[in-house]
Protein backbone atom coordinates (compact mmCIF):
# COMPACT_ATOMS: atom_id res chain seq x y z
CA UNK A 1 0.00 0.00 0.00
CA UNK A 2 1.22 3.51 -0.75
CA UNK A 3 0.02 6.38 1.45
CA UNK A 4 0.46 10.11 0.90
CA UNK A 5 0.96 12.66 3.68
CA UNK A 6 0.59 16.44 3.50
CA UNK A 7 0.54 19.44 5.82
CA UNK A 8 -1.70 22.40 4.95
CA UNK A 9 -2.45 25.87 6.27
CA UNK A 10 -0.35 27.75 8.79
CA UNK A 11 2.72 26.00 10.16
CA UNK A 12 2.52 24.69 13.68
CA UNK A 13 4.85 23.10 16.27
CA UNK A 14 4.24 19.35 16.22
CA UNK A 15 3.67 18.83 12.50
CA UNK A 16 6.94 16.95 12.13
CA UNK A 17 6.04 14.73 15.09
CA UNK A 18 2.90 13.60 13.25
CA UNK A 19 4.84 12.93 10.05
CA UNK A 20 7.41 10.94 12.00
CA UNK A 21 4.76 8.79 13.69
CA UNK A 22 2.93 8.11 10.42
CA UNK A 23 6.11 7.11 8.60
CA UNK A 24 7.49 4.93 11.38
CA UNK A 25 4.28 3.01 12.02
CA UNK A 26 3.34 2.85 8.36
CA UNK A 27 6.68 1.28 7.43
CA UNK A 28 7.57 -0.74 10.51
CA UNK A 29 4.11 -2.14 11.28
CA UNK A 30 2.39 -2.30 7.91
CA UNK A 31 5.22 -2.29 5.38
CA UNK A 32 3.70 0.64 3.47
CA UNK A 33 5.44 3.04 1.14
CA UNK A 34 5.01 6.63 2.30
CA UNK A 35 4.98 9.66 0.01
CA UNK A 36 5.18 13.23 1.26
CA UNK A 37 3.31 15.81 -0.82
CA UNK A 38 4.90 19.24 -0.61
CA UNK A 39 3.22 22.58 0.04
CA UNK A 40 -0.17 21.44 1.30
CA UNK A 41 -2.85 20.70 -1.29
CA UNK A 42 -0.58 22.16 -3.95
CA UNK A 43 1.42 18.92 -3.88
CA UNK A 44 -1.39 16.60 -4.98
CA UNK A 45 -2.40 19.19 -7.58
CA UNK A 46 1.03 19.42 -9.22
CA UNK A 47 2.50 16.05 -8.30
CA UNK A 48 5.33 17.62 -6.29
CA UNK A 49 6.23 14.88 -3.82
CA UNK A 50 9.05 12.86 -2.35
CA UNK A 51 9.40 9.39 -0.81
CA UNK A 52 9.46 9.34 2.99
CA UNK A 53 11.66 6.74 4.64
CA UNK A 54 12.78 6.12 8.19
CA UNK A 55 15.93 8.18 7.75
CA UNK A 56 13.89 11.16 6.57
CA UNK A 57 12.09 11.34 9.92
CA UNK A 58 14.86 10.19 12.23
CA UNK A 59 15.63 13.56 13.81
CA UNK A 60 12.53 15.68 13.20
CA UNK A 61 10.59 15.11 16.44
CA UNK A 62 11.86 18.30 18.08
CA UNK A 63 11.80 20.51 14.99
CA UNK A 64 9.15 23.16 14.49
CA UNK A 65 7.56 23.86 11.12
CA UNK A 66 7.11 21.04 8.63
CA UNK A 67 9.63 19.20 6.46
CA UNK A 68 6.91 18.97 3.80
CA UNK A 69 6.28 22.72 3.84
CA UNK A 70 2.81 24.17 3.63
CA UNK A 71 0.48 26.52 1.76
CA UNK A 72 -3.09 27.75 1.83
CA UNK A 73 -3.92 26.21 -1.54
CA UNK A 74 -7.58 25.40 -2.11
CA UNK A 75 -7.99 22.85 -4.93
CA UNK A 76 -11.66 23.75 -5.22
CA UNK A 77 -10.61 27.22 -6.35
CA UNK A 78 -8.51 25.71 -9.15
CA UNK A 79 -10.13 24.82 -12.47
CA UNK A 80 -10.34 21.04 -12.63
CA UNK A 81 -8.62 20.78 -9.25
CA UNK A 82 -10.26 17.54 -8.12
CA UNK A 83 -9.59 15.84 -11.46
CA UNK A 84 -5.95 16.93 -11.28
CA UNK A 85 -5.60 15.45 -7.80
CA UNK A 86 -7.19 12.18 -8.87
CA UNK A 87 -4.83 12.00 -11.84
CA UNK A 88 -1.75 12.63 -9.69
CA UNK A 89 -2.80 10.05 -7.10
CA UNK A 90 -3.43 7.50 -9.84
CA UNK A 91 -0.10 8.25 -11.53
CA UNK A 92 1.83 7.91 -8.26
CA UNK A 93 -0.28 4.90 -7.20
CA UNK A 94 -1.39 6.54 -3.94
CA UNK A 95 -4.07 4.50 -2.18
CA UNK A 96 -4.92 6.96 0.60
CA UNK A 97 -4.05 10.39 1.99
CA UNK A 98 -3.37 11.62 5.52
CA UNK A 99 -4.04 15.36 5.65
CA UNK A 100 -2.71 17.31 8.63
CA UNK A 101 -4.31 20.71 9.04
CA UNK A 102 -6.97 22.97 10.44
CA UNK A 103 -10.50 23.87 9.39
CA UNK A 104 -9.59 24.80 5.81
CA UNK A 105 -7.27 21.86 5.09
CA UNK A 106 -9.71 19.40 6.64
CA UNK A 107 -12.65 21.09 4.92
CA UNK A 108 -10.97 20.20 1.63
CA UNK A 109 -10.30 16.68 2.96
CA UNK A 110 -14.00 16.27 3.70
CA UNK A 111 -15.01 17.39 0.20
CA UNK A 112 -12.41 15.14 -1.43
CA UNK A 113 -13.76 12.19 0.57
CA UNK A 114 -17.21 13.00 -0.78
CA UNK A 115 -15.66 13.02 -4.27
CA UNK A 116 -14.29 9.51 -3.85
CA UNK A 117 -10.76 10.04 -2.50
CA UNK A 118 -9.78 8.23 0.70
CA UNK A 119 -8.59 10.80 3.24
CA UNK A 120 -7.95 10.67 6.99
CA UNK A 121 -7.55 13.97 8.85
CA UNK A 122 -5.27 15.02 11.70
CA UNK A 123 -6.26 18.22 13.60
CA UNK A 124 -3.65 20.97 13.68
CA UNK A 125 -4.02 24.59 14.74
CA UNK A 126 -2.42 26.77 17.38
CA UNK A 127 -5.81 28.48 17.81
CA UNK A 128 -7.43 25.31 19.25
CA UNK A 129 -10.61 26.24 17.38
CA UNK A 130 -11.25 23.01 15.49
CA UNK A 131 -14.48 21.27 16.41
CA UNK A 132 -14.91 17.71 17.72
CA UNK A 133 -11.55 17.56 19.53
CA UNK A 134 -10.74 18.80 23.02
CA UNK A 135 -7.30 20.05 21.99
CA UNK A 136 -5.22 20.39 18.87
CA UNK A 137 -1.46 20.04 18.90
CA UNK A 138 0.40 23.33 18.58
CA UNK A 139 -1.91 25.10 21.03
CA UNK A 140 0.11 24.22 24.11
CA UNK A 141 3.31 25.48 22.51
CA UNK A 142 1.69 28.75 21.39
CA UNK A 143 0.25 29.37 24.87
CA UNK A 144 3.63 28.60 26.47
CA UNK A 145 5.40 31.06 24.17
CA UNK A 146 2.80 33.78 24.80
CA UNK A 147 2.91 33.17 28.56
CA UNK A 148 6.69 33.47 28.64
CA UNK A 149 6.44 36.74 26.72
CA UNK A 150 3.89 38.08 29.20
CA UNK A 151 6.13 37.05 32.11
CA UNK A 152 9.01 39.01 30.59
CA UNK A 153 6.84 42.03 29.82
CA UNK A 154 5.69 42.30 33.44
CA UNK A 155 9.19 43.29 34.54
CA UNK A 156 9.72 45.97 31.91
CA UNK A 157 6.20 47.34 32.39
CA UNK A 158 6.78 47.66 36.13
CA UNK A 159 10.20 49.26 35.65
CA UNK A 160 8.73 52.05 33.53
CA UNK A 161 5.25 52.08 35.09
CA UNK A 162 3.57 51.77 31.72
CA UNK A 163 0.70 49.74 30.29
CA UNK A 164 1.58 47.03 27.81
CA UNK A 165 -0.90 45.60 25.32
CA UNK A 166 0.07 42.12 24.09
CA UNK A 167 -1.59 41.07 20.82
CA UNK A 168 -1.75 37.31 20.31
CA UNK A 169 -3.18 35.20 17.50
CA UNK A 170 -6.85 34.27 17.45
CA UNK A 171 -8.99 35.29 14.48
CA UNK A 172 -12.38 34.10 15.70
CA UNK A 173 -11.48 32.18 18.87
CA UNK A 174 -9.72 33.56 21.92
CA UNK A 175 -8.24 30.38 23.39
CA UNK A 176 -4.63 31.58 23.22
CA UNK A 177 -5.51 34.96 24.74
CA UNK A 178 -7.56 33.37 27.51
CA UNK A 179 -5.04 30.71 28.53
CA UNK A 180 -1.89 32.82 28.21
CA UNK A 181 -3.57 35.77 29.89
CA UNK A 182 -4.63 33.68 32.87
CA UNK A 183 -1.28 31.91 33.10
CA UNK A 184 0.63 35.18 32.76
CA UNK A 185 -1.44 37.12 35.29
CA UNK A 186 -2.79 39.68 32.82
CA UNK A 187 -4.94 42.53 34.11
CA UNK A 188 -7.30 42.37 31.12
CA UNK A 189 -8.04 39.63 28.57
CA UNK A 190 -9.96 40.46 25.39
CA UNK A 191 -11.30 37.77 23.03
CA UNK A 192 -13.21 37.78 19.71
CA UNK A 193 -16.20 36.01 21.23
CA UNK A 194 -17.19 39.07 23.26
CA UNK A 195 -16.96 42.69 22.15
CA UNK A 196 -15.25 44.83 24.74
CA UNK A 197 -15.92 48.27 26.18
CA UNK A 198 -12.93 50.58 25.86
CA UNK A 199 -14.29 52.57 28.81
CA UNK A 200 -14.25 49.41 30.96
CA UNK A 201 -10.73 48.53 29.86
CA UNK A 202 -9.54 52.04 30.71
CA UNK A 203 -11.25 51.81 34.12
CA UNK A 204 -9.42 48.55 34.90
CA UNK A 205 -6.12 50.02 33.69
CA UNK A 206 -6.49 53.16 35.81
CA UNK A 207 -7.35 51.06 38.87
CA UNK A 208 -4.12 49.11 38.36
CA UNK A 209 -2.09 52.30 38.06
CA UNK A 210 -3.68 53.64 41.25
CA UNK A 211 -2.49 50.49 43.03
CA UNK A 212 1.07 51.05 41.78
CA UNK A 213 0.76 48.14 39.39
CA UNK A 214 1.73 48.17 35.71
CA UNK A 215 -1.18 46.59 33.78
CA UNK A 216 -0.78 43.97 31.07
CA UNK A 217 -3.63 43.70 28.55
CA UNK A 218 -3.78 40.55 26.40
CA UNK A 219 -5.88 40.91 23.26
CA UNK A 220 -6.61 38.39 20.51
CA UNK A 221 -6.07 39.73 16.99
CA UNK A 222 -9.76 39.28 16.21
CA UNK A 223 -11.12 41.04 19.31
CA UNK A 224 -13.38 44.02 18.62
CA UNK A 225 -14.52 47.03 20.63
CA UNK A 226 -18.24 47.57 21.03
CA UNK A 227 -19.51 49.08 17.80
CA UNK A 228 -16.09 48.54 16.21
CA UNK A 229 -15.05 46.75 13.06
CA UNK A 230 -12.22 44.36 12.34
CA UNK A 231 -8.85 46.08 12.18
CA UNK A 232 -7.32 44.99 8.88
CA UNK A 233 -3.69 45.00 7.79
CA UNK A 234 -4.82 44.43 4.20
CA UNK A 235 -8.06 43.89 2.35
CA UNK A 236 -6.58 40.91 0.52
CA UNK A 237 -8.10 37.48 1.07
CA UNK A 238 -6.51 34.04 0.88
CA UNK A 239 -7.79 31.07 -1.13
CA UNK A 240 -10.27 30.25 1.63
CA UNK A 241 -11.69 33.78 1.85
CA UNK A 242 -9.95 34.82 5.07
CA UNK A 243 -8.92 38.45 5.50
CA UNK A 244 -5.61 39.04 7.25
CA UNK A 245 -6.28 40.59 10.65
CA UNK A 246 -4.08 42.61 12.97
CA UNK A 247 -3.56 46.05 14.45
CA UNK A 248 -6.01 45.91 17.35
CA UNK A 249 -3.15 45.90 19.88
CA UNK A 250 -1.62 49.13 18.58
CA UNK A 251 -5.03 50.77 18.30
CA UNK A 252 -5.93 49.85 21.88
CA UNK A 253 -2.55 50.98 23.26
CA UNK A 254 -3.08 54.39 21.62
CA UNK A 255 -6.58 54.63 23.10
CA UNK A 256 -5.32 53.80 26.59
CA UNK A 257 -2.53 56.38 26.34
CA UNK A 258 -4.93 59.08 25.10
CA UNK A 259 -7.54 58.43 27.79
CA UNK A 260 -5.28 57.88 30.81
CA UNK A 261 -2.31 60.10 30.01
CA UNK A 262 -0.09 57.13 30.87
CA UNK A 263 2.54 55.68 28.59
CA UNK A 264 1.20 52.63 26.77
CA UNK A 265 2.93 50.33 24.31
CA UNK A 266 1.82 47.45 22.09
CA UNK A 267 3.70 44.19 21.57
CA UNK A 268 2.54 41.98 18.68
CA UNK A 269 3.75 38.40 19.11
CA UNK A 270 2.60 37.33 15.66
CA UNK A 271 4.33 34.33 14.10
CA UNK A 272 6.66 33.91 17.07
CA UNK A 273 3.78 31.84 18.48
CA UNK A 274 4.01 29.40 15.57
CA UNK A 275 7.72 28.79 15.54
CA UNK A 276 10.33 26.83 17.41
CA UNK A 277 10.45 23.58 19.32
CA UNK A 278 7.10 22.02 20.31
CA UNK A 279 6.43 21.42 23.99
CA UNK A 280 6.56 17.87 25.35
CA UNK A 281 2.74 17.85 25.50
CA UNK A 282 2.43 18.75 21.82
CA UNK A 283 5.05 16.19 20.80
CA UNK A 284 3.16 13.43 22.58
CA UNK A 285 -0.27 14.51 21.32
CA UNK A 286 0.99 14.88 17.74
CA UNK A 287 2.64 11.45 17.90
CA UNK A 288 -0.55 9.82 19.20
CA UNK A 289 -2.58 11.49 16.45
CA UNK A 290 -0.17 10.19 13.81
CA UNK A 291 -0.28 6.62 15.13
CA UNK A 292 -4.08 6.59 15.22
CA UNK A 293 -4.31 8.13 11.74
CA UNK A 294 -2.35 5.14 10.44
CA UNK A 295 -4.79 2.81 12.18
CA UNK A 296 -7.72 4.55 10.45
CA UNK A 297 -6.07 4.14 7.04
CA UNK A 298 -5.31 0.48 7.78
CA UNK A 299 -8.98 -0.05 8.65
CA UNK A 300 -10.11 1.70 5.47
CA UNK A 301 -12.00 4.17 7.65
CA UNK A 302 -11.87 7.27 5.48
CA UNK A 303 -13.64 10.58 5.92
CA UNK A 304 -12.68 10.70 9.59
CA UNK A 305 -10.42 12.81 11.76
CA UNK A 306 -8.53 11.53 14.79
CA UNK A 307 -9.47 13.57 17.85
CA UNK A 308 -8.72 13.94 21.54
CA UNK A 309 -11.63 13.23 23.89
CA UNK A 310 -10.55 13.45 27.50
CA UNK A 311 -7.33 11.44 27.40
CA UNK A 312 -8.42 9.10 24.61
CA UNK A 313 -7.82 9.35 20.87
CA UNK A 314 -11.03 8.65 18.95
CA UNK A 315 -12.30 8.99 15.39
CA UNK A 316 -14.90 11.54 14.40
CA UNK A 317 -16.40 12.37 11.02
CA UNK A 318 -14.65 15.12 9.09
CA UNK A 319 -18.08 16.65 8.59
CA UNK A 320 -18.45 16.97 12.37
CA UNK A 321 -14.96 18.35 12.86
CA UNK A 322 -15.42 21.09 10.26
CA UNK A 323 -19.08 21.95 10.89
CA UNK A 324 -18.31 24.97 13.09
CA UNK A 325 -15.44 26.58 14.93
CA UNK A 326 -14.88 25.83 18.60
CA UNK A 327 -14.97 29.20 20.32
CA UNK A 328 -14.50 30.20 23.95
CA UNK A 329 -17.79 29.64 25.85
CA UNK A 330 -19.10 32.75 27.57
CA UNK A 331 -19.06 31.02 30.97
CA UNK A 332 -15.35 30.18 30.58
CA UNK A 333 -14.57 33.82 29.85
CA UNK A 334 -16.67 35.02 32.77
CA UNK A 335 -14.71 32.72 35.09
CA UNK A 336 -11.59 34.64 34.17
CA UNK A 337 -13.16 38.07 34.70
CA UNK A 338 -12.89 37.69 38.46
CA UNK A 339 -9.19 38.52 38.06
CA UNK A 340 -9.71 41.65 35.95
CA UNK A 341 -9.16 45.12 37.25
Amino acid sequence: MRVGVLTGGGDCPGLNAVIRAVVRKGIEVHGWELTGFRNGWQGPLTGESKPLGLRDVEDILTRGGTILRSSRTNPYKVDGGVEKIKAVLAEQEIDALIAIGGEDTLGVAKRLTDDGIGVVGVPKTIDNDLGATDYTFGFDTAVSIATEAIDRLHTTAESHHRALVVEVMGRHAGWIALHSGLAGGASVILVPERHFSVDQVVEWVERRFENEYAPIIVVAEGALPEGGEESLVTGEKDAFGHVRLGGIGTWLADEIAARTGKESRAVVLGHVQRGGTPTAYDRVLATRFGLHAVDAVADGDFGVMVALKGTDIVRVKLSEATAELKTVPLERYEEAEVFFG
